[in-house]
């Protein structure tokens, strides 16, 4: 497609050398979206997907394999301790067990000084909760709930008091911790510490991130099984065997009840799964390693052993990649974590700012040599390694690339149809081989006509998503390239803001932008169409027709994006009295109907049906009953 697209420039008459170079290479990032995505795709097809070994914990976590939950977070006031201390015991409840321990990782926001007003009174609060869980589930051995808290370090170079280098020196420090050391690190430490060196395994968890029923004990089966154990290379000073870090799945979690339009567009599959599947990843199936996005567990030892003292300091936003990287990370595919997408654009393009900041702070590791704590060092990360860093360059600037097309197609050449049309397609056509396959990959026990339906629908969730991506693409491809100029500004010239980083809870508390304050902080669509429209009017552009639709919806972008980030209330459902008596008396007989034929008559297995007419008559699991018997006996 890239050969096309660089032909037809030069029958147009573009045939410089530099011309004909520039238009192939944002040719080929602008089709490298859509080529990926193919060959991503059919590569699932092909490869079954790689089921890790895993060890069954299911009767209780061993001794041996003493698991830590922890959550690296922050907070700032009595609220957002609250919420932090109550997700914990949530992830406790789903996933309590022998030989496992819950713990907050905190520090409080960046500040002028070591500590603010207030803030002792808060951290006497945490601890106090804390304690209160453990009394509430532990007794009074302080050894089920954590709290380790860090105090404010003084950063010469961002000249502010801040936890030093983030979650990655949280996540350090709590390790060294651990292995008995580094406790002066810490200003409050609540919790048995000699449980401290028995703890072999850390799941690190995002704060917005569940953890569901019996996905820690699969998770830490999964690390401990011997043939996913780490080995270290020392020569290749990397894991090169088995896995340092292991990833499971991330889903979209059900909304919330202040979901919004946009965080429902961007749900994929939302909800619990209620049949653990494994699903193909290339990099798992085809190398046997996934890539790390903080979400997962590590053994404390191998990941310290691959990562102790490589990274300079103030300089590595985005750690998770480089982290997957050096102490190998595996893809666990049949276990599923869950996180809420953002229900406003703002905040998801804010994020995503950071994302892209992060990936070229670390670019250098591209590079034979990378810098390290005290001087430059030889690179160890893989090929595969610098091909998913060098991935996550070519993404931010796919944007950028597809802006180009249209405005060259639009402005500079005497084909504005044909360069319009294959942005489309690099946009639309995965949306349209996805529900053909949809449509061929019918499930013996369903109806075709359900079939379709259904097909129909999830294929069009997806096409009105790559519509939106299209409508906000000047806007993003404005934020992706100010995002890679300021990273490139400070990595060469200023030195300086490189860790600037803002908790997403944080961001989810702020109010949504009125409409007003929307358009002034999207005003680069705005004004690009006006200037593109203003251009095409005063040379009397061919181009016309075909570039109105996306002018007028770039201009209108600002309004499309303050709706749908807009709280939905009208989603909420009021049951009068009338129905809510009749769901006490529906669920009243679901309970009745197990509270009934659930007997050790039949094992404790539950009957397919009770029948009620003609006569009464239950409709035992015949199979699974003799099964039963016949063991019993």
């Amino acid at each position: 497609m890239t050969g096309t697209l660089v032909l037809r420039a030069w029958q147009e008459g573009y045939q410089d050398a530099w011309v004909v170079f520039l238009i192939a290479f944002v040719s080929m990032i602008g089709c490298s979206q859509l080529s990926l995505t193919l060959i991503n795709w059919i590569s699932t097809l092909i490869v079954q997907p790689l089921i890790l070994p895993r060890m069954d914990f299911s009767e209780g976590i061993p001794e041996q394999a003493r698991t830590l939950v922890v959550i690296p977070s922050m907070f700032n006031d009595a609220n957002e301790l609250e919420e932090l201390t109550e997700n914990l015991e949530v992830r406790f409840l789903a996933n309590r067990g022998d030989n496992i321990h819950f713990a907050l990782l905190t520090d409080f926001k960046d500040a002028d000084t070591e500590l603010l007003p207030l803030e002792a009174e808060l951290l006497g609060t945490a601890r106090k909760q804390i304690e209160e869980l453990n009394v509430k589930y532990g007794g009074t051995g302080n050894s089920l709930f954590f709290l380790f808290h860090r105090p404010r370090k003084y950063n010469a170079k961002e000249k502010v008091w801040m936890g030093y280098e983030r979650k990655r020196g949280k996540l350090s420090e709590m390790n060294a911790l651990l292995r008995g050391k580094g406790a002066d690190k810490f200003s409050v430490i609540i919790g048995d510490s000699t449980v401290f060196e028995n703890i072999k395994y850390v799941i690190t968890l995002d704060t917005d991130t569940q953890l569901p029923k019996d996905a820690a004990w699969k998770i830490t089966g999964t690390m401990a099984h011997p043939m996913n154990h780490a080995f270290f290379n020392e020569r290749k000073q990397r894991v090169t065997e088995g896995y340092g870090i292991l990833q499971p799945r991330v889903a979209t979690s059900l909304p919330y009840l202040n979901g919004t339009p946009f965080a429902r567009l961007h749900g994929n599959e939302p909800g619990i799964d209620p049949y653990t599947r494994a699903i193909s990843d290339v990099y798992q199936d085809l190398f046997g390693e996934g890539s790390f996005t903080g979400k997962g567990i590590y053994d404390v030892d191998a990941f310290e052993r691959s990562l102790g003292d490589r990274f300079p300091e103030n300089r590595i936003l985005s750690h998770d990649l480089l982290e997957g990287s050096y102490a190998r990370c595996g893809l666990i595919s049949d276990v599923q974590l869950y996180e809420a997408y953002p229900v406003r654009y703002d905040t998801d393009m804010k994020r995503r700012h950071r994302w892209i900041r992060g990936d070229w702070q670390i670019a250098s590791w591209l590079l034979p040599w990378v810098p390290g704590p005290k001087r430059i060092l030889k690179n160890p990360v893989s090929p595969l390694s610098k091909w998913k860093i060098f991935d996550n360059l070519r993404r931010s600037l796919v944007p950028v690339a597809l802006l180009a097309m249209l405005l060259f197609g639009w402005i500079y050449t005497q084909s504005p149809v044909f360069w319009t049309f294959a942005v489309l397609t690099i946009f639309l056509l995965s949306s349209v081989i996805n529900f053909f396959w949809e449509v061929w990959q019918k499930p013996d026990d369903v109806h075709m006509l359900s079939h379709i339906a259904m097909s129909i629908r999830y294929t069009l969730q997806n096409f009105v998503h790559q519509v939106f991506l299209l409508i906000t693409l000047p806007y993003e491809a404005f934020i992706y390239i100010k995002a890679i100029l300021i990273t490139n500004w400070r990595l060469l010239i200023s030195h300086r803001h490189l860790l600037q980083w803002n908790p997403s809870n944080q961001e989810k508390n702020r109010g949504n932008k009125n409409l007003l304050q929307t358009y002034l902080s999207m005003w680069f669509p705005v004004v690009l169409s006006v200037a593109v429209f203003e251009w095409m009017q005063y040379v009397d552009s061919a181009a016309m027709i075909i570039s109105m639709p996306f002018l007028i919806a770039w201009m209108l972008v600002p309004a499309v994006v303050w709706k749908i980030s807009i709280q939905d209330k009208s989603q909420a459902i009021k049951l009068d009295d009338k129905q809510k008596r009749f769901l006490d008396k529906l669920s009243r007989k679901t309970w009745a109907f197990f509270e009934t034929f659930v007997v050790a008559g039949d094992n404790w297995l539950p009957p397919d049906n009770f029948q009620e007419s003609p006569v009464d008559r239950i409709a035992h699991r015949g199979k699974a009953h003799i099964t039963v018997e016949a063991i019993s006996n």
